[in-house]
């Protein structure tokens, strides 16, 4: 594999082109969450897809799906950002966060599931925390059933984050928004219970709210116990896709939010809310969650709140080091 082009900066994020050598293309991501220094939480993005299928209406990695990278092909990604930064595999940040969620729906891949399998192995990172975030497809009830016993034999104590990406509360609305036969809030409920260890995190809901989508603390409450489940907004990232829908970001992530009427009704329904709005900086680098260049790349006309950085163009030979 190579990097053919790169764009960001090093206080903030890194946004990777990789080439394989049958041709295909994905993106990887390493970022920093300021005041955190990268000794304190460093986070990883890894592509399981090449695109996706899935299609959701806010991220423009929809549409682009060829295939999906082995196991090898993802922790290649991993070594790069790893070895680039510590060349003996130690990683000594307090919390490495390694997310499955740059592009593709890790639940549609069994590699991903090889890939934490061999990351403690791999690499000397008493901080590790994988992170899978999942809007349930059907069909993947293996996949999950697998990915329950891995967290338990190998990343007990908190040491591993997941979600589902639900978006809106709204059956109707839900479906236009991720076009996709998947698990209803029953299911994703049942299986939420059996993955919560008390004591450690919580499985989070994760909402990146457009206005005019609802999000009904009554609804939630039907299916998902405040004891278990918490709430995460996040602001709807500038991607084309979503000007396309004309979808608009409910969270404006320039002003303070303040005493929100939505996260008020939430807390007072006993949930725990996390309003992560992160640095408005990785916009314009395009680092952000359902952002891809390639679709930037290939825009005719380019947005003027995301992807103003330049893209800096390399070959850089990027071998995987981990066996030597």
């Amino acid at each position: 594999m190579k990097v053919i082009a790169k764009t960001g900066k090093d206080e903030m994020a890194f946004v990777y082109i990789i080439e394989y050598e049958n041709g295909k293309m994905l993106e990887c991501v390493e970022s920093l969450q300021p005041p955190f220094t990268r000794d304190e939480k460093w986070i990883l993005l890894v592509s399981t897809m090449h695109g996706c299928p899935v299609g959701c209406k806010m991220c423009d990695a929809g549409g682009y799906f060829h295939g999906k990278p082995t196991a090898e092909e993802i922790l290649d990604q991993i070594d790069y950002m790893i070895r680039n930064r510590y060349p003996d595999g130690h990683v000594p940040s307090k919390q490495f966060k390694i997310q499955f969620a740059r592009m593709g729906e890790p639940a549609l891949n069994n590699a991903v599931l090889d890939v934490l399998e061999e990351l403690p192995k791999r690499y000397d990172a008493p901080g590790l925390m994988p992170s899978i975030s999942s809007v349930a497809p059907n069909g993947t009830d293996p996949f999950f059933e697998r990915l329950l016993e891995i967290k338990n034999r190998l990343y007990p104590d908190g040491q591993f984050q997941f979600q589902f990406s639900i978006h809106t509360t709204d059956q109707e609305l839900r479906d236009q928004l991720v076009p996709v036969k998947k698990w209803d809030f029953a299911k994703m409920a049942a299986f939420g219970e059996r993955f919560y260890t008390e004591g450690e995190r919580k499985i989070t809901l994760n909402f990146a709210l457009a206005q005019g989508q609802p999000l009904d603390p009554e609804v939630l409450k039907e299916y998902f116990s405040p004891d278990i489940f918490l709430i995460k907004i996040t602001p709807l990232n500038p991607t084309y896709r979503a000007v396309e829908n004309q979808l608009e970001t409910y969270i404006n992530p320039n002003a303070d939010l303040g005493q929100d009427e939505i996260v008020s009704a939430l807390e007072e329904a006993g949930y725990q809310v996390i309003v992560s709005i992160g640095e408005v900086e990785e916009n314009l680098i395009g680092s952000n969650c359902g952002q891809y260049l390639r679709r930037h790349i290939e825009a005719e006309n380019a947005l003027q709140n995301g992807y103003t950085f330049d893209l800096v163009e390399n070959e850089i030979e990027a071998e995987a080091s981990a066996a030597d």
